[in-house]
């Protein structure tokens, strides 16, 4: 069972906006801190950003600080990534994926092994 489904991803160009959705099944979701990561060709998965299971604070990447906004709605289930002025540096399959407690540290939430569940993913084209 695909406990978490990717939607929105495509072709964008540079400059251009995406929204992300995440739809959670057969979890609590609101139990779950949630992240997104991504993973270009070649390159390996990286953290993009994280939000604690009730919401409020957030953590991001560096690389997409002040561009990319996390957030969700525990009465849909769902996890969203809202990207602005993307770059071509930002194409990558975007994953979503489900903490079953928060981070203990300030970084914890960028580590892989937090997570319990993981979506397929859903790709992110950014034309130059």
């Amino acid at each position: 069972q695909d406990h978490l489904v990717e939607s929105g991803g495509g072709l964008v160009q540079a400059g251009g906006s995406l929204k992300l959705s995440c739809a959670a099944s057969g979890i609590t979701f609101s139990n779950y801190g949630m992240g997104w990561f991504r993973q270009a060709p070649g390159k390996e998965r990286e953290f993009v950003a994280y939000m604690r299971r009730l919401g409020g604070n957030t953590y991001y990447a560096d690389s997409v600080k002040g561009r990319f906004t996390i957030s969700r709605d525990n009465a849909k289930d769902t996890l969203y990534l809202q990207m602005i002025s993307l770059k071509p540096e930002d194409a990558a399959v975007y994953y979503c994926a489900a903490a079953p407690r928060d981070p203990h540290s300030d970084y914890e939430q960028t580590d892989g092994n937090l997570y319990a569940y993981w979506g397929r993913g859903t790709r992110v084209t950014v034309s130059s």
